[in-house]
């Protein structure tokens, strides 16, 4: 008996390894379990405890070279044995490639994971380009198990079908528990100390997910993502239009023969794309074909085209509108497609291709303009309500979409997995909330530049360690200022800050300790009400803050609700220090971000005694909406600014502004035009500086830049006109990059240099710098001055070394 009841068991998982739907891996695998008597309520959730069970109970061969290939990689340091993270709970929304990767991860680390999937099918055919690391990666997992065709000979490629269930069988041998049919809509959060963080699904009333209690919440749903409190960017380029298309593949003696396109662009290869236009009158920019369980075609096909195949029925401007259901002839499209695909394979004349279904039961093909990309602004949230803590984090299309043509969207989707599966150990870990965010959102900066090329190359070595695959690994490149808004707590932390780490703990917030946090805040300004002096300094500086916004458009009011997105504060230091703000880049509805852009240069450039208490106060008091605080801290820093800009050696500025006729007095020579060309930066950076000190410098300067834009005219009229508008207009200046004018509102600063911000760009790869994640070089013999990423940038030194070795 015993000896049936084993191979019984063997053969459940001969059934469940080549089980090829999401149904029937599900439904083989709770008959495996079944099979062998395991009660998931009596062996446990965490620990690999359902992992250890099954390899006690199966031993056939093929198992056990499973279990050889789970156990090699499980003993990672980092895992420790299941260990690492047996009290946490974790819940992932969406069962795509990333989010079961990550499921693993989470079950190898010793959690509880439960992952939830909208769907009941596995309907993607489209083909993934597999970087080397992650074919690795998979084979380390027992992939080849499952499927035997896995990388086989040059194969450098899998249908995300195919993968999905590849890796949802490994996930539940591990433990994972998958739900499909279940959608996710929201956090609950706990109303008291006893209670955990759960969230609402739908259906309601499901059996375990409605009860779930979870400390990790994990976002792998696509670029849709249903997690609240993540912003989002596009970046859209120029209009590039691409179809995805999935043909039946019957196995037949001519469709092996079909040869693969790896990717073809029309520079490269002119004639085949000429001979298509001549033949089909489909013009095409690039076509790449993979032969899996599907024959895949993808290929970029020019507006025109599409336009005069009756495609696309009508040209409008907008990219959205044009590729709009109602504006595409669906027929067309699966004509257009075919076409494309027999001359591409070269097929019979008697071959026809089929349309494989999508989930909707209609044929597999789409139309899309894939330079609209979107990236998550942040990667992670910790929020914080009655003690308990979530750490909410987004991977795959969540957090950063990819460039299709580069092949990269599985390859950077596994690092960032990886990314995540660190941070999820480092918050297991109980460090405090700040650090597991710096870490986490330093480590994010690298994702988008990673490539094969730049990562390192042992790939057996790879971990969910950063730094064993990424080759200049900075884990505090963002500092905790930068990250703050992303810690909600209902308690208020009193933190500070040396060297980036944090140093002391938080304290709960109570009304005791709101009005102790403010009686220690720096206050020149008195707050009381009664006091009739203290009325009359208010209605002054908010007079004076007044007259300056409202140049920017700013209405403000005697109430804390003028102050709550920040912009007055910003108008105020851009109005007298435009080089340290981009005031057009400020968003009014992310409050919290340009409240930590105000702190950084009242610290760091204007060296104002703001309390750190009070900064901490005012951002928790907005996310609770506690007016009477806000108005508080707004006066504090109002009266900083005031003090600051309007009493100490900005008062004669301020006049000349205000006035309306010219105060300066003009000699001739003056008049005369400049035969030296004029500085404009530091000219306006002097004569802001030194405006104080000498006003009779400040009079010659501004009467040389009216003598320089005047062409040498003297006349009185001409004089007055000009010099009126040089008092609400400095003289102009110019891109560093670009040599285009920048408006005073557009300055940005950088190593002395203005420039606009879109201009700020690594010099290599052209990548959107920041002032937080830039690098500048300066050729030591020409002196010139370039802007580059971190990775660029130690290359051109390297290069510039070698350089200068070599000339010795």
């Amino acid at each position: 008996m015993p000896t049936d009841i084993t191979n019984t068991s063997d053969e459940l998982f001969e059934i469940f390894v080549n089980a090829q739907t999401f149904k029937t891996i599900l439904h083989s695998f709770d008959d495996l379990c079944q099979s062998i008597r395991i009660d998931r309520k009596i062996i446990g959730y965490g620990k690999r405890s359902l992992y250890k069970v099954l390899t006690s109970k199966l031993t056939s061969w093929k198992s056990k070279s499973l279990w050889t290939k789970i156990d090699k990689r499980g003993s990672q340091k980092e895992y420790e044995n299941g260990n690492a993270c047996a009290d946490m709970k974790v819940c992932i929304v969406g069962a795509g490639p990333v989010g079961l990767r990550l499921a693993i991860e989470c079950a190898l680390l010793g959690a509880r994971c439960i992952v939830v999937e909208k769907r009941d099918r596995f309907s993607r055919h489209n083909v993934l380009h597999l970087w080397p690391y992650i074919i690795t990666d998979l084979r380390n997992l027992g992939a080849k198990v499952f499927y035997g065709k896995f990388a086989t000979g040059q194969i450098e490629h899998i249908s995300i079908r195919q993968l999905q269930c590849i890796l949802l069988k490994i996930a539940l041998v591990l433990g994972v528990e998958i739900y499909p049919n279940v959608t996710f809509i929201d956090v609950i959060e706990p109303i008291s100390t006893q209670q955990a963080w759960r969230a609402h699904f739908k259906p309601e009333a499901h059996p375990i997910v409605s009860t779930y209690e979870f400390s990790v919440l994990i976002g792998a749903d696509g670029r849709r993502n249903s997690l609240q409190g993540f912003q989002h960017k596009e970046f859209r380029g120029k209009l590039a239009i691409g179809i995805t298309c999935n043909f039946i593949n019957h196995h037949t003696r001519e469709e092996q023969n079909f040869e693969e396109i790896s990717g073809v662009a029309k520079i490269y290869n002119p004639q085949f794309f000429s001979e298509l236009q001549q033949q089909t009158s489909i013009d095409l920019e690039n076509i790449v074909y993979y032969k899996n369980d599907t024959h895949y075609f993808v290929m970029t096909a020019k507006k025109q085209s599409l336009l005069d195949k009756g495609v696309i029925l009508q040209d409008y401007p907008d990219a959205a509108r044009l590729l709009a259901r109602d504006n595409v002839n669906s027929t067309q499209l699966c004509k257009f497609a075919c076409e494309a695909a027999q001359f591409a394979t070269k097929c019979s004349t008697q071959f026809a291709f089929e349309f494989a279904e999508d989930h909707h039961g209609a044929a597999d093909v789409q139309m899309f303009d894939f330079t609209s990309l979107f990236h998550a602004v942040n990667a992670s949230r910790i929020i914080e309500r009655n003690g308990k803590q979530i750490l909410m984090l987004l991977v795959g299309d969540s957090l950063l979409e990819s460039f299709w043509p580069t092949g990269s969207g599985i390859g950077l989707g596994f690092f960032g997995l990886f990314d995540t599966a660190w941070s999820i150990l480092k918050f297991a870990k109980h460090e405090h909330p700040l650090k597991v965010l710096v870490e986490r959102e330093s480590i994010y900066m690298l994702l988008s530049q990673s490539t094969p090329e730049n990562t390192k190359n042992n790939h057996q070595l790879y971990s969910i360690n950063p730094a064993t695959r990424y080759q200049n690994s900075n884990s505090k490149s963002c500092t905790i200022d930068e990250i703050r808004y992303l810690y909600d707590s209902d308690s208020i932390p009193t933190i500070d800050m040396n060297n980036n780490h944090v140093i002391s703990n938080k304290s709960n917030r109570t009304p005791t300790r709101r009005t102790q946090s403010f009686k220690q805040a720096p206050s020149p300004l008195s707050l009381s009400s009664s006091s009739s002096d203290g009325n009359n300094q208010q209605e002054t500086v908010f007079e004076w803050c007044e007259e300056i916004v409202n140049s920017y458009n700013i209405n403000i009011k005697n109430n804390s609700k003028s102050f709550q997105n920040c912009l007055a504060f910003c108008a105020i230091v851009h109005y007298y220090r435009p080089d340290l703000i981009n005031f057009k880049s400020l968003q009014p509805d992310r409050p919290i971000s340009n409240f930590q852009i105000l702190f950084d240069i009242m610290h760091n450039q204007l060296s104002l005694p703001l309390d750190r208490k009070l900064q901490n106060s005012l951002i928790l008091s907005m996310k609770s909406s506690i007016e009477e605080r806000i108005r508080q801290s707004s006066i504090v820093i109002l009266q900083l600014l005031y003090t600051h800009f309007h009493h100490d050696h900005h008062e004669q500025q301020l006049k000349q502004r205000r006035s309306s006729t010219p105060s300066l007095e003009i000699s001739s020579p003056t008049l005369q035009k400049s035969k030296k060309p004029i500085d404009n930066t530091n000219n306006i950076n002097t004569n802001t500086t030194n405006n104080n000190n000498n006003n009779n410098n400040s009079t010659v300067k501004v009467s040389a830049l009216v003598a320089h834009y005047s062409n040498g005219d003297t006349s009185s009229s001409a004089n007055n006109y000009n010099l009126i508008n040089l008092q609400s207009e400095r003289a102009p200046t110019f891109c560093f990059y670009c040599k285009e004018k920048v408006s005073i509102q557009d300055w940005f600063v950088v190593e002395k240099n203005v420039l606009h911000v879109k201009c700020f760009k690594c010099d290599t790869c052209h990548l959107q710098l920041r002032k937080t994640n830039y690098q500048v070089l300066i050729e030591p013999h020409t002196g010139k001055i370039s802007f580059h990423c971190r990775y660029h940038n130690l290359n051109k030194q390297q290069k510039v070394k070698h350089k200068t070795k070599q000339k010795i």
